[in-house]
């Protein structure tokens, strides 16, 4: 197959959440067919509800900058499906995606028809598998996982990982996973190996015990970062953070948190603990690394500015949780500047909650919808709200909804886009092909405003 007809043949396996089932079986009878190429390279793995894919970034990036050839894999992607899997920061060519894919589909065809497997594996298992393969074709040195949904049956999880990383942990998903945090903790706690490290960034109790309970019956050394990691000198400067930290014996010094928001200072730590650890391993990962890993990190859609003037910031915040992070970075970061939201859910979130947290934030609401077939409709996102914003617009397409608010907005307003990551994306998408060109919006705004 040719790259656009891989696109096609995943496309027809629906979306990542239609038909989920978890197990490991699918996944490990079809590496087991390739060869098992998971079993090539040391490999972290990375589970959360919130978090998770920036603290995989970060610490793909230092192990990049200790010297390792370092795969990462994340998941969604925002616009193309060869962001998720990625070799010292690049993207898989269309090339190599088609043909890991092509090799990965002929072993599914072949198991099918044998009977070894039941059904076709979901988007996400042929995505997963794709990934290892292309780690150990392109030989990498290490490779960082960021698990998919939950932890203990993820595709994600058929690895020995050498170090496990749990963030913050809260209510997603819970349709799938449970709906207490404890029972959702049981299930992320999955990617915990016996006698394998394991750093904890999870604050909530009932979690955390969990967490611990976990840790104990397998034998696995813990680090909880919330008790074990000492923070001084935080300095917030335009919203990213410095700051110096001691873990245990360890010292560091004017540490940059490369993203933006005070909360992303917990996913650097933890990527920084894990470095560390995997140090005590046997990885060579200097200090300098960590320095460097940090400052050169990035991870789009989270936060993310396009634009200065107005500010122009991007946000995947699709649970309570991260509409609260959201909240209190505008609260500290951008107090008094009047902002226009652009907002977008799947129905199967928490509207209700989070629209309570973010529209009385907000002067205007501008409610859209991805086109996506989880996606709410701004009717139905106006009717599952609790209460309505103070001025609300609706406008179906996502790029032109962004273009509505900067044309509303002056030069110190902030206009946020968020709710979704496939808002994110749409909006990327648009930027990226000229469709949506918010500095020269933005200019025809100001001159029309001059009399």
């Amino acid at each position: 197959m040719n790259y656009n007809e891989c696109l096609t043949y995943l496309e027809n396996l629906g979306h990542e959440l239609r038909g989920v089932k978890f197990g490991l079986e699918a996944i490990s009878a079809i590496l087991a067919t390739l060869s098992d190429p998971h079993q090539r390279y040391p490999t972290a793995i990375v589970a959360g509800t919130n978090g998770k894919g920036s603290t995989s970034a970060i610490l793909a990036s230092i192990l990049q900058q200790a010297g390792y050839r370092t795969g990462l894999y994340t998941s969604p992607h925002l616009v193309r499906v060869n962001e998720r899997i990625r070799v010292n920061g690049r993207e898989i060519s269309d090339e190599d995606f088609a043909g890991a894919l092509t090799r990965v589909a002929q072993s599914v065809e072949r198991l099918l028809a044998e009977k070894a497997l039941e059904q076709h594996p979901s988007f996400f298992e042929f995505l997963t598998a794709v990934a290892f393969l292309h780690f150990a074709t392109a030989r990498v040195q290490f490779a960082v996982l960021e698990v998919g949904m939950g932890g203990r049956l993820d595709a994600t999880n058929v690895t020995d990982p050498r170090v496990a990383i749990i963030t913050h942990i809260g209510l997603d998903h819970t349709e799938y996973l449970g709906t207490t945090c404890a029972a959702i903790a049981r299930e992320k706690a999955g990617v915990i190996k016996p006698f394998r490290p394991v750093i904890s960034a999870c604050e909530q109790p009932e979690a955390a015990e969990v967490i611990h309970r976990v840790c104990v019956e397998q034998q696995a050394d813990l680090i909880e970062t919330p008790a074990f990691a000492k923070v001084r000198n935080l300095h917030a400067k335009r919203g990213r953070y410095t700051f110096d930290l001691a873990l245990n014996r360890d010292y560091f010094s004017g540490l940059n948190s490369p993203l933006l928001g005070k909360f992303q200072v917990k996913n650097a730590i933890a990527a920084v603990a894990a470095a560390r650890r995997l140090e005590k391993e046997g990885f060579r990962i200097p200090r300098r690394a960590i320095l460097q890993g940090l400052r050169r990190a990035s991870w789009p859609g989270r936060l993310e500015p396009v634009l200065e003037r107005p500010l122009v910031l991007l946000d995947g915040a699709h649970n309570p949780d991260g509409a609260r992070e959201l909240a209190g970075f505008l609260h500290e970061e951008l107090p008094h500047r009047p902002l226009r939201l652009v907002y977008a859910s799947m129905r199967d979130k928490a509207i209700d909650e989070i629209t309570r947290i973010l529209f009385p934030l907000a002067e205007e609401v501008f409610l859209t919808r991805p086109e996506q077939v989880r996606a709410a409709t701004p009717e139905e996102i106006l009717a599952a709200a609790s209460s309505r914003p103070r001025r609300w617009v609706i406008e179906p397409d996502p790029p032109r909804a962004v273009e509505l608010a900067c044309r509303a907005s002056a030069p110190d307003d902030v206009v946020l886009a968020t709710g979704s990551l496939f808002l994110v994306g749409e909006v990327k998408k648009a930027l990226g092909e000229g469709r949506l060109k918010l500095e020269e919006l933005f200019r025809q705004s100001v001159a029309a405003r001059v009399p």
